[in-house]
């Protein structure tokens, strides 16, 4: 038998464990796309349906009041949502962009200095400064208050994402190949690049996807930095329109017009509504993503 043969015997997995394992990814996919599915149905349902019968995948009394009260802001809604989508893009090129620099020269072994800056990348994941002194740099030193650069400059670096990429170059991007382009006459700028960045794909990709998430999601930066509401980002006008949701529903409580207010006010529906506006555009991301995501599971697996 040959050395490939017994590489496969090795690695091979027995038809009855296999099944097993088709199985309880089957049924663990189905547990996270049952949610998902419960959150769109019962966004198209009417409020008065949700309160006497309850949650439902299908609805029985279609409504789109949820819909029509999430946009009566008009163009608000449309703006903050050319505005994520905007700073998302921008935010994660930038953000991969320094992650995998900074990785690269902390992880290359002929860097003076590396250990020096890998320990300052470490020491700021288990200690920094506090709010106070956080919005005052944002605030008083930088000026980034009411613009955009608010939602990208906070979330350009993530120490654990830097000490991932490291780890990712110094396990798959050997150095006999960065040696071998300098033999060539390649420079530092030329050797990432054109050498090392195409290996390191699937490790970009992961960090990219998580940056996605992060920009995307984002709705604290605008709650601490921006006044402008022009500015305002698609989670925060959520952010804002649940509140006035909530705020609404206790103040007729309060004034006893609960009856008549909740009514016509689409509470739950609404929520899920929100749910369904804020997932749409990661949902169409993340396929882009996926083969390399996988892609960087499976590095360093035995091939046959």
């Amino acid at each position: 038998m040959s050395q490939n043969e017994d590489v496969k015997s090795t690695n091979s997995i027995k038809p009855f464990w296999n099944g097993m394992f088709n199985l309880m990814f089957i049924i663990y996919s189905i547990a996270c796309i049952i949610p998902l599915l419960l959150v769109i149905g019962v966004s198209f349902t009417d409020e008065k349906t949700i309160t006497t019968d309850g949650y439902n995948f299908i609805p029985k009394v279609f409504s789109l009041e949820s819909y029509k009260w999430v946009f009566k802001s008009g163009d608000a809604i449309v703006r903050a949502y050319g505005l994520s989508i905007g700073i998302t893009i921008v935010g994660t090129l930038c953000s991969v962009a320094i992650i995998a620099m900074f990785a690269y020269v902390i992880s290359r072994k002929d860097f003076k200095y590396r250990n020096i800056f890998a320990f300052i990348v470490f020491f700021t994941m288990i200690l920094n400064g506090g709010l106070v002194p956080w919005y005052m740099v944002y605030t008083n030193f930088l000026h980034i208050n009411n613009t955009l650069l608010a939602y990208i400059i906070p979330n350009l670096a993530n120490a654990w994402y830097v000490m991932i990429m490291r780890t990712f170059y110094q396990t798959n991007v050997p150095d006999s190949i960065i040696e071998s382009s300098k033999i060539d006459g390649a420079g530092e700028f030329r050797t990432f690049i054109q050498i090392v960045l195409p290996l390191a794909k699937a490790g970009l990709a992961t960090i990219a996807l998580f940056q996605t998430l992060a920009f995307w999601n984002d709705w604290y930066l605008p709650l601490m930095l921006i006044d402008n509401s022009k500015l305002y980002n698609l989670q925060y006008i959520l952010y804002k329109t649940l509140n006035a949701i909530q705020y609404l529903a206790q103040a007729s409580n309060i004034t006893g017009g609960s009856a008549a207010i909740l009514a016509k006010l689409p509470s739950e529906t609404a929520r899920m509504a929100m749910c369904v506006l804020a997932i749409g555009p990661i949902i169409l991301a993340y396929p882009f993503f996926q083969k390399y995501f996988v892609k960087g599971l499976t590095v360093g697996a035995v091939k046959g």
